[in-house]
């Protein structure tokens, strides 16, 4: 378990320092193309932070309506409160708040920008389909996503996407509008006619690489979670089963969508199959969390 936490933050970390290389590439490129110095990377950082923490600030309230949930008591869930109060004094953190989704299909969530602020959100058919010791191990990994600010790692690498694709679009424009700036427009024509289609290549695939880093970041802490989850319960196999469970199930989660379902410890969506539709999702294949859990 210690193995696993420990690679999976190494990972993480590597995949942040390749998004902050490939940023200073295309402030390069841009500041190259058009001259305008680091005032367009101090500009594109502004308008992509502002954007996402100004949602960051209100994720919860906006993933909690987006889904339709709403908040239980201890009385109507009592072993849901139980599992949670044993877990938060395990993780060392503050109680986060219940909610419930009304749905049949097996789920779980959590949000918040901070262990004070955090919400876990699981449906009610995870409730009713999954025995005691899986439903620690599901509510053990929405816990370590809150005490492993998983929502705060996420907004940065959104803010990072961000800037990237600004900078990107900004490139493009000031090549089909002739903005070539004084430094590259200094330069003899082979080389410059060079330096023209780096930064357009540059430009182009940079905000595809940022999504894919973005989505690589979103994997390695479902792993991470899966880890400090088990770490938690002392007992790796009860979440195994339980992803086994949700994964098998049929149901269609049917609050989930495009916009939410990364948050999910499961996919809530249809899983595609294939070396290319797992680069493009939010979730590592479930057969290999369930094999990483095994080998603990």
């Amino acid at each position: 378990m210690y193995e696993q936490i420990a690679s999976n933050k190494r990972r993480s970390i590597l995949i942040i320092a390749f998004f902050v290389v490939l940023i200073f590439l295309l402030a390069w490129v841009f500041e190259q193309l058009t001259g305008m110095g680091e005032g367009g990377l101090i500009f594109a950082a502004l308008i992509a932070g502002v954007s996402a923490f100004a949602s960051y600030y209100a994720s919860d309230k906006i993933a909690l309506a987006i889904s339709h949930a709403r908040p239980v008591t201890k009385d109507e869930f009592p072993h849901l409160y139980n599992v949670v109060e044993g877990l938060t004094i395990a993780a060392g953190i503050p109680a986060p708040r219940c909610y419930v989704i009304n749905d049949t299909a097996p789920n779980a969530f959590a949000t918040g920008r901070n262990p004070e602020h955090s919400v876990i959100c699981v449906t009610t058919g995870l409730l009713e389909k999954l025995n005691r010791v899986e439903l620690e191990g599901v509510v053990a990994h929405e816990m370590s996503h809150i005490k492993n600010y998983d929502i705060r790692l996420q907004t940065l690498a959104v803010v990072m996407v961000g800037v990237i694709a600004l900078l990107g679009d900004w490139i493009m424009r000031s090549v089909w509008f002739g903005g070539r700036g004084r430094k590259s427009g200094g330069n003899n024509g082979g080389a410059g006619a060079i330096f023209l289609v780096v930064g357009l290549v540059f430009a182009a695939f940079g905000p595809l690489i940022a999504q894919l880093l973005r989505l690589a970041v979103s994997r390695r802490r479902e792993f991470l979670a899966d880890a400090s989850g088990a770490m938690m319960t002392r007992y790796p196999p009860g979440l195994a089963s339980a992803l086994r469970k949700i994964s098998a199930d049929p149901e269609p989660l049917e609050a989930a969508n495009k916009a939410t379902a990364h948050m999910y410890i499961v996919n809530p969506l249809k899983n595609l199959k294939g070396s290319l539709n797992k680069l493009f999702s939010t979730h590592p294949p479930i057969e290999e969390r369930i094999a990483a859990l095994e080998k603990m």
